[in-house]
């Protein structure tokens, strides 16, 4: 008989992830994505869209799952989204690397940096030396101790989301947790 994955968020929402909304909310929602894959990419605006539209009823925390078996650039890419967010611009670089997901190579992951108004300098010393690969690690294996084993992966109140993540979908079981 195959062991079952775990269906709950093994390691809890803490100082060191990345929110947005309110510790009071209602309803938190954790998500597992890698800035590489193609479904995390056509989920992107249509969790922006709910999120938007439930406004501070949901907490959303983001976490890195880069899948580099299949998406080369996705491990470089949320260690530039780590560099940004040590500049203040996590949120910033998370939005442009998903609206900009078909170029992940290092010299576009740099424009972005550029662009951002970042010190790109800082953000290139960090890359070469790693700086933040071990945050990445860490949601990674938090990832895997919540059973994740694909992108993207939703959890509500530290449940895994079992259903489709599209908008309508997501939308419904939001408003159950409320």
């Amino acid at each position: 008989m195959p062991a079952r994955r775990p269906t709950l968020l093994a390691v809890d929402v803490g100082a060191g992830d990345h929110v947005l909304g309110s510790r009071d909310a209602p309803v938190t929602l954790v998500q597992y994505a890698d800035f590489e894959c193609p479904f995390c990419g056509r989920a992107f605006p249509e969790l922006k869209s709910v999120l938007h539209d439930l406004g501070r009823r949901v907490r959303f925390v983001f976490r890195h799952f880069p899948v580099i078996e299949a998406h080369p650039h996705a491990e470089s890419a949320a260690e530039v989204a780590e560099a940004a967010g040590a500049q203040g611009k996590f949120w910033e670089m998370h939005d442009l690397l998903f609206r900009r997901q078909a170029a992940l190579d290092d010299g576009h992951l740099l424009a972005y940096v550029r662009e951002l108004g970042l010190d790109a300098a800082r953000v290139e010393r960090e890359l070469e030396q790693q700086v933040h690969r071990a945050r990445v690690l860490e949601d990674i294996q938090s990832g895997l101790q919540s059973g994740v084993s694909g992108t993207p992966m939703f959890f509500i109140n530290g449940r895994r989301h079992e259903e489709p993540g599209d908008a309508r979908t997501l939308r419904a079981a939001l408003l159950r947790a409320t």
